[in-house]
């Protein structure tokens, strides 16, 4: 297949009016009509490969921006702080005390970062599409799609060397093969301390005004030496103006526009509901644990924070599924749809509700909500897994498993980042008590897990009686294989082999559900390309995509709320709340406040299109100079996953002025900003 081309003109023709600042963009489909309509500006091919090459996707689930043609890269403190919490230790804690490399042999090595850019991307639809032929079961056609797709991911990674993944696109309607330059070593440079990188924590969490400095510094290596880069993003201090043309180019993780009316209903009834019993639970016990010892709540601050941000965030979006006038307004725009596919959307709607039957078992047992969704049982059932699929044609695998995924499964898998047992014991205790409830203590597979003991004591008994903390124990049962794995008695990996045949068929039963579904929007897409044309923009799917929008503040009632914030209003907020925490600033940062000019911006807000993904994503100007760095959405905007508007939504970032005066003045990484703006 021949890679998409831009061209422009061609482009021009096929893109609809201009509207209001909406879409999450592909690079290969870009709103060059929009944006030279309504703002005179050109996207240009190599305006927006410049910036696609700059941009950076975490593995973790963010976006960054390389920013020096030597490797360093700017992300938010928040998706940095995983990698943060890994490497401090009792003694060391840098979300507490923040870091900074004086020198180069000082930057801290990741233990299991995985960084990507994409280089290339290729339209692979008809290829994927003729391997499924009339006639076929929902299973067969599953089976058949990725076999394809594996096919072609391997093809590429043996042709390129380079990640290669087949993304679907238009829930189904189209297949696109991105390329990506993985980075596998990666260091810390600079991370400021977590009061003033989160701020107002979680009360102020998706609110505005905002006064975080959440932002680091990571540096991606090839060969043990600082990985040549050179497309970067020039550092502009002064950020953009109030009123300013800005673009944002990053990985939103997941939106649901196009999704049918039934799979928002579906959300709505059981998916964030299901989600958010599980969030208060998790959140109630680990701030308990926290509250017990100081080193729990070192060892456990990402867990919370990172559980705040999930309740708030499905809180807002369900609030929304709630609202009959948005819902009524989905309603409204399905109905030319309907009348072009009124078969797909019955497929889709009988298809939601046979997932009903099973959804529950599948994410406990399948996706891991069960034993914790992640941890050390998560590693026993990699190993197993890995051993087994081993063994299978490349098409036949999971697609974890494949050859092309295996560098990332052996980044994970062998990662040296510590592992606190009190914790693990601790979550998995509270996500088999979580099984129970859901499930019921006299289901057969709920009697097997517990083995007629209780979620405590079972938890106590797994996580104290396995080994696989151990690297080399890991290691040896990774390469020893099938014969390994059937000698081992780990309890956890005993554990793994118990659900595996049960959590393999619900994992096949919903893929072909999937597929079902798939083949629907199919359809519902060929009635929206001959409506809209084929330039309408995807749902989000963890790619990079470019948004455009201007630095515009809001009214809210009566309340104007500005564009952006300054250092004078953070400790103008610190004050009125009696800097308590988490409006208390750390003692380095109250000794160097003083010579903070207190106008200097801190954070500032536009009209970009963004969802979760897009943290740490790059904010640039007509120039392709970084003026910004998203790191939030307003609470508005958070219904944007289906509905966008920026009558009140916004995205919220950090204003570069505000970074580079807190590494001068406060944290004094003088090696890191003579890098940045020279």
């Amino acid at each position: 297949m021949r890679p998409f081309l831009l061209l422009p003109g061609l482009l021009l023709a096929m893109l609809p009016a201009a509207r209001a600042d909406e879409g999450m963009w592909l690079f290969t489909k870009p709103p060059v009509r929009q944006v030279k309509e309504k703002y005179g500006f050109e996207i240009t091919p190599a305006w927006l490969e410049h910036l696609q090459k700059s941009s950076v996707r975490f593995g973790s689930g963010g976006s960054g921006s390389f920013v020096s043609a030597n490797g360093l890269i700017l992300t938010n403190h928040h998706v940095g702080s995983g990698m943060i919490e890994k490497l401090s230790t009792k003694d060391r804690d840098l979300l507490k005390h923040g870091f900074y490399a004086a020198t180069a042999g000082e930057e801290l090595k990741c233990p299991d970062l995985e960084l990507n850019v994409l280089m290339s991307i290729e339209d692979v639809t008809e290829r994927v599409n003729a391997a499924v032929k009339d006639g076929q079961s929902p299973d067969e056609a599953a089976t058949a799609r990725r076999a394809v797709i594996a096919g072609i991911e391997k093809e590429s990674f043996d042709a390129t060397g380079f990640r290669s993944d087949v993304v679907t696109l238009f829930q189904g309607g189209a297949y696109h093969l991105y390329r990506y330059h993985r980075y596998t070593d990666v260091r810390l440079v600079f991370a400021p301390d977590a009061k003033a990188a989160a701020f107002g924590g979680d009360p102020d969490n998706f609110e505005f005004p905002r006064f975080c400095l959440d932002c680091c510094f990571f540096r991606a290596y090839e060969n043990d030496a600082p990985a040549k880069t050179p497309h970067f993003l020039k550092w502009k201090t002064e950020g953009a103006k109030e009123g300013e043309l800005v673009f944002t180019s990053g990985h939103p993780g997941r939106t649901n526009r196009s999704v049918t009316l039934a799979q928002l209903e579906a959300l709505r009834d059981d998916g964030f509901p299901y989600r958010l019993e599980q969030i208060f639970r998790a959140e109630t016990l680990l701030r308990a644990w926290a509250d017990r010892d100081l080193e729990n709540a070192r060892r456990s601050k990402g867990s919370i924070v990172g559980t705040q941000n999930g309740r708030k965030a499905i809180m807002a979006r369900l609030d929304g599924l709630l609202d009959p006038a948005l819902m009524a307004r989905k309603a409204a725009s399905e109905t030319k749809l309907r009348e072009a596919a009124p078969a797909a959307f019955a497929r889709i709607e009988a298809a939601e509700k046979d997932a009903n039957a099973y959804q529950t078992r599948l994410r406990l047992l399948e996706t891991g909500d069960a034993f914790g969704k992640g941890g050390l049982f998560s590693t026993a059932r990699t190993l197993l897994r890995a051993a087994d699929e081993a063994s299978k044609p490349e098409g036949e695998r999971l697609k974890e498993y494949r050859e092309p995924a295996r560098a990332s499964l052996e980044l994970d898998l062998f990662s040296t980042e510590p592992i606190y047992k009190n914790l693990e014991t601790l979550r998995l205790a509270n996500s088999l008590t979580f099984l129970c409830a859901k499930l019921g203590a006299a289901d057969p597979t709920v009697q097997g897990i517990l083995a007629g003991k209780s979620p405590d004591t079972r938890a106590a008994e797994l996580i104290q009686g396995t080994t696989l903390e151990d690297i080399a124990v890991r290691r040896k049962l990774y390469e020893g294989g099938r014969d390994a794995i059937a000698a081992s008695n780990d309890p956890l990996i005993q554990l793994a082999k118990l659900i595996d045949a049960e959590s393999r068929k619900l994992r096949q039963r919903g893929e072909a559900t999937e597929e079902v579904i798939s083949q629907a929007h199919r359809e519902i897409a060929t009635a929206r390309f001959a409506r809209d044309g084929d330039s309408a923009y995807p749902d989000a799917t963890f790619s990079l995509r470019l948004s455009y929008g201007v630095v515009k503040g809001y009214t809210d009632g009566k309340e104007t709320v500005p564009a952006q914030t300054t250092f004078w209003g953070m400790h103008e907020r610190s004050e009125a709340q009696g800097a308590i925490p988490p409006f208390d600033l750390s003692e380095e940062w109250k000794a160097e406040a003083s010579k903070l000019d207190p106008l200097t911006p801190m954070n500032f807000i536009s009209t970009n299109d963004i969802t979760g993904g897009n943290s740490g994503s790059p904010v640039v100007n007509r120039d392709g100079d970084l003026v910004g760095l998203i790191f939030d959405s307003n609470a508005p905007g958070l219904v944007s996953d289906f509905f966008y508007s920026d009558e009140k939504g916004r995205a919220v970032s950090v204003h570069p002025a505000a970074i580079q005066a807190a590494m001068e003045k406060v944290y004094h990484a003088d090696r890191v900003l003579k890098e940045l703006t020279h």
